[in-house]
């Protein structure tokens, strides 16, 4: 449970540093792949759609609703809460707090890759790799 504190602290300590140019870069839509890394698990790789935004009352948090591709609909699969980390490049969201979802990406340009992590031991479970569209 430290560890989530931690995290909790250290995102709000970063978000005090955050620049609003900086969440520009980000907002938007992307999409590519998302690949799941737990071969035994009801995770399935997907094609996926993320739109970004940014929160009206405070831009250093922004959401991601993610859409996965089927047979060419768009299945809507939820709404991440998302902190930009603009010295870092680095957007960490939350997703599912009961399963202790962490998502870490990494934006470099038009490209974004990173890590869904869940449960207290931090099981890789997926990894991404989007392009703004």
């Amino acid at each position: 449970m430290w560890i989530f504190r931690t995290t909790v602290v250290i995102s709000a300590l970063c978000s005090v540093a955050w620049s609003a140019s900086g969440s520009a870069d980000v907002v938007g839509t992307w999409e590519a792949e998302s690949k799941c890394t737990v071969a035994d698990s009801p995770g399935r790789d997907e094609h996926v759609v993320y739109r970004i935004a940014a929160n009206k009352g405070n831009p250093a948090n922004l959401t991601i609703d993610a859409d996965k591709i089927v047979n060419g609909s768009h299945q809507f699969m939820g709404t991440l809460g998302c902190e930009y980390h603009a010295s870092q490049a680095t957007l960490i969201c939350t997703g599912h707090t009961a399963k202790q979802d962490e998502w870490e990406v990494h934006v470099s340009g038009d490209s974004m890759t990173g890590t869904l992590k869940i449960g207290a031991e931090k099981t890789l479970f997926r990894r991404i790799n989007v392009q703004k569209k």
